[in-house]
């Protein structure tokens, strides 16, 4: 698959086809982008659940035609419980712990994000009446109570991660029946969070928080061991913030503030601007974003948590003297010294346009594949671990675990609009690598001209780990250009080979409306995912 796709009525693209299709039939019925996109995003909270849930977080950005993005930030704050001293008492000092109920220490904003993003989007119908929730809904509903197919990579995921998992609450019942994982093409059945879909649909998403759902989470997660509670849920609201902007030649690109690595992302695209490469795909394309990412880690490792206890703007580090201060340090030819600190997580993007131009760039997660493991049983609500990612002691700085801070976040959906007038969405999952493959794609894309789906199939490379992985080598997708590796091995890089489509550069993709009305998207051949449109 080289050539994106294209339709004019609107567009849904997912890393699973069963998301991207709830999306396009809320489409097909007149329904606009914001409604497509919780369609989809419910959907896969169902259908993918290793890679997300709705026991996780969301961000959003949303554009209308000729207008600047709305960013949506609904991520979920540490529990009142959640401080230094319980860690402590529980035998945690030096590290907060990765998975079962003590990695449950946030609130799931994903659900909130809905309603969030629906609010935004009232004044866009006209006299048209909203589509009911329960039809947003609907296919999330069904995928739960009828069944879907177990996916390659929630098998495979499920298998090499069940030591950790298994033994959490209520996961086994739900993801491991009878101790094992499951096989490719089992039918995954999930009739408790199809029931916890039904009463969002009856009783509107606000019950995720402060209703029935609200209280039997809080129930369980307590009964597991968790430090939240009810209080902790009904005092969290998503916030609707204002996205970081970055101007490079021929571009406006938009992405999502601290406490995520959005300003890492635009770095590492106005750092790249400025050293001048005018060829895709060889070593100076290469060497020169790998060397960009490196400096825009720096400053991201260094500075991003909660925004209400950062010091630094992530703003000033897009000025154009900022950018080039950065790029100076860059040798051309040479490798800088690495590694820094990584960052994991798992997630899925997705992106939605309708008929009108209105474009989403959507992203959501539970951080780390499965999460913390911990399966509400009455509600089937797999909870995220995004909290273990928080620091212990002052060195943590603006990451230091507090009572509703926020913990920095990998997840960072992009946009941007081009001088001649297209409006592109596009993201991807991959924790560490998200920064770096939406730079391989805007730079493939925008600045060196390949077809955004080509730009997507196109062999990919990953500074750093990811899903789980311990190195944090140069991982190159072995159909990369046997010379070119060699280059940057030679340039001092660490180079390692990896599988010539491997889920560890991540699950990508993008719509981009044009000023003629035709939109064109794209899906990442890595995931089982699909672009489809009306």
């Amino acid at each position: 698959m080289i050539r994106a796709r294209t339709a004019l009525g609107g567009m849904v693209t997912a890393p699973h086809h069963l998301a991207a299709e709830a999306g396009r039939s809320v489409l097909a019925e007149g329904g606009n982008a914001v409604e497509a996109m919780v369609a989809a995003a419910a959907a896969i909270a169902v259908v993918y659940p290793h890679m997300n849930a709705i026991g996780g977080d969301g961000f959003w950005l949303i554009a209308e035609p000729g207008q600047a993005p709305v960013a949506i930030r609904a991520c979920g704050a540490a529990a009142a419980r959640a401080t230094e001293g319980f860690y402590a008492e529980a035998g945690h000092t030096g590290s907060l712990p990765t998975r079962g109920p003590l990695a449950a220490l946030t609130v799931a904003g994903a659900v909130g994000g809905w309603a969030a993003a629906l609010r935004v989007a009232e004044d866009w119908r006209g006299s048209r009446p909203a589509l009911p929730l329960s039809r947003l809904l609907d296919d999330a509903i069904r995928h739960g109570r009828d069944g879907v197919p177990v996916t390659s990579s929630q098998a495979a995921l499920t298998a090499q991660k069940l030591g950790e998992l298994a033994g959490q609450p209520g996961f086994a019942t739900v993801y491991a029946p009878d101790g094992h994982p499951p096989a490719l093409h089992q039918i995954l059945k999930q009739p408790a969070l199809a029931a916890t879909f039904q009463r969002l649909a009856e009783a509107g998403l606000d019950d995720f928080y402060r209703g029935d759902i609200a209280r039997a989470n809080a129930a369980g997660l307590e009964a597991a061991g968790s430090p939240l509670s009810l209080a902790d849920m009904e005092a969290w609201h998503p916030a609707v913030v204002a996205p970081l902007t970055l101007r490079i030649p021929g571009a406006t690109v938009w992405n999502q503030p601290p406490p995520t690595q959005g300003a890492a992302s635009l770095a590492i695209l106005g750092i790249f601007d400025r050293l001048g490469v005018t060829v895709a795909e060889g070593f100076d394309h290469v060497h020169g974003l790998v060397e960009a990412t490196k400096r825009a880690f720096l400053l991201r490792n260094a500075h991003i948590g909660d925004p209400g206890a950062m010091t630094a703007d992530p703003q000033s580090w897009l000025t154009p003297e900022a950018l080039a201060a950065e790029a100076a340090h860059i040798d051309r030819q040479r490798a800088a010294p690495w590694p820094q600190p990584a960052r994991a997580g798992d997630t899925v993007w997705l992106g939605a346009a309708d008929a009108t131009g209105r474009v989403v760039s959507y992203i959501q997660s539970i951080y780390w594949e499965f999460g913390s493991g911990v399966v509400v049983p009455e509600t089937g609500v797999l909870w995220q671990n995004r909290g273990s990612g928080f620091g212990l002691g002052a060195a943590a700085g603006a990451n230091r675990l507090a009572p509703g801070r926020l913990p920095f976040h990998t997840l960072n959906p992009a946009m941007a609009r081009l001088d001649d007038g297209r409006l592109i969405a596009y993201g991807t999952m991959g924790g560490e690598g998200q920064p770096q493959t939406q730079a391989a794609v805007f730079t493939r894309h925008v600045r060196f001209g390949q077809d955004i789906q080509a730009a997507i199939t196109a062999p990919r490379w990953l500074l750093g780990r990811t899903w789980g992985a311990g190195t944090t080598s140069l991982k190159l997708e072995s159909r990369i250009d046997p010379i070119l590796a060699d280059q940057l091995a030679a340039a001092g890089h660490a180079v390692e080979m990896v599988d010539a489509w491997d889920d560890l550069m991540g699950h990508a993709g993008a719509v981009s409306v044009h000023p003629s009305g035709v939109i064109e998207g794209a899906s990442d051949p890595r995931s089982d995912g699909a672009v489809a449109a009306v």
